[in-house]
């Protein structure tokens, strides 16, 4: 939490039982309004509780807040069991990685084709090693820019990154894998851990895809969070749309699920549904902006938006 507000200046907003815990950040923007969210850019924040009983008491006082506030809206990304009436205002796909049993027994459940990747890699003469150096943040920041341009989205603000390596990376909260050819930055990948990991970011050098560099880089965070005691790798959601990701993140002997939101309307009292804007007529004006620009239209986006 403490890296979105330094961030993008979010309000904390959590409430609690005693028992049970809501995240909840406050944006407000000029293009958003002021809503309360769990959380902003998360993909999946999961209400604290263990029972029903302990959610009502949470949600009705997340909904109270919303309304002292002047909130649009109450956003959990997370939680949908606990409000089993109520629509998804989203659905994506999830996928996670069971970590126990060791390195062979979690290679071994790869699909051929990317252990066949991952070889290649290697025999190519990638190195992919954790660096949680702020120089190695800027690495990867570069190569994230690239990769945000080819899917037709802004980066997010140096800043952004920089806190997470403030807060999250030099505290043992978080880890950045780098892969290498000669020295040179092929690809990386940024994750958070404790016992539950989830893989967050990942980029690559387009011009160097045939090495398979980002398969590599992905094995060695499953074998160092794996080799830490991590349980599980969350990969995050997929859209419903993105075929081509789904069949990836399966590919890693992933266990498939959804992964559904909801979201209240505090001043009409309602919930609504939403629809999933991950692509569109905006992917192709930002894949032709210069890269200067596109981080500027990022900085300034990512303020607006949670």
């Amino acid at each position: 939490m403490q890296v979105l507000e330094e961030t993008y200046g979010f309000k904390r907003m959590s409430v609690s039982s005693g028992r049970g815990t809501l995240p909840l950040l406050e944006a407000d923007s000029l293009l958003g309004g002021r809503r309360g969210v769990s959380l902003p850019f998360t993909d999946s924040c999961e209400p604290q509780v263990n029972s029903s009983e302990e959610f009502k008491v949470l949600w009705d006082a997340a909904l109270d807040r919303g309304r002292e506030r002047n909130w649009k809206y109450v956003e959990v990304r997370g939680g949908k069991a606990w409000l089993p009436n109520a629509p998804a205002s989203l659905r994506f796909h999830q996928h996670v990685l069971d970590l126990k049993g060791g390195e062979e027994a979690i290679f071994s459940r790869f699909d051929g084709s990317v252990r066949q990747a991952i070889r290649k890699a290697e025999k190519s003469g990638v190195k992919a090693k954790k660096d949680d150096s702020l120089e190695g943040m800027r690495t990867y920041y570069r190569l994230h820019g690239g990769t945000r341009k080819k899917h037709g989205l802004p980066p997010q603000p140096w800043p952004f990154f920089l806190n997470i390596h403030k807060h999250l990376v030099s505290k043992g909260l978080g880890v950045l894998v780098l892969a290498r050819v000669d020295q040179i930055a092929v690809a990386g990948a940024i994750f958070f851990y404790g016992r539950q990991a989830i893989y967050k970011f990942g980029a690559s050098d387009e011009a160097q895809q045939e090495l398979r560099a980002n398969n590599l880089v992905m094995w060695e965070g499953i074998r160092w969070l794996a080799g830490r005691g991590c349980e599980q790798l969350d990969f995050g959601r997929t859209s419903m749309e993105n075929e081509g990701l789904r069949r990836f993140k399966a590919g890693w002997g992933t266990r498939e699920g959804t992964l559904e939101y909801v979201k209240y309307d505090v001043r009409q009292a309602r919930f609504v549904v939403d629809k999933d804007r991950v692509s569109g007529w905006h992917n192709k004006i930002f894949s032709r902006m210069p890269m200067a620009l596109l981080r500027v239209a990022g900085a300034v986006l990512y303020r607006q938006m949670t």
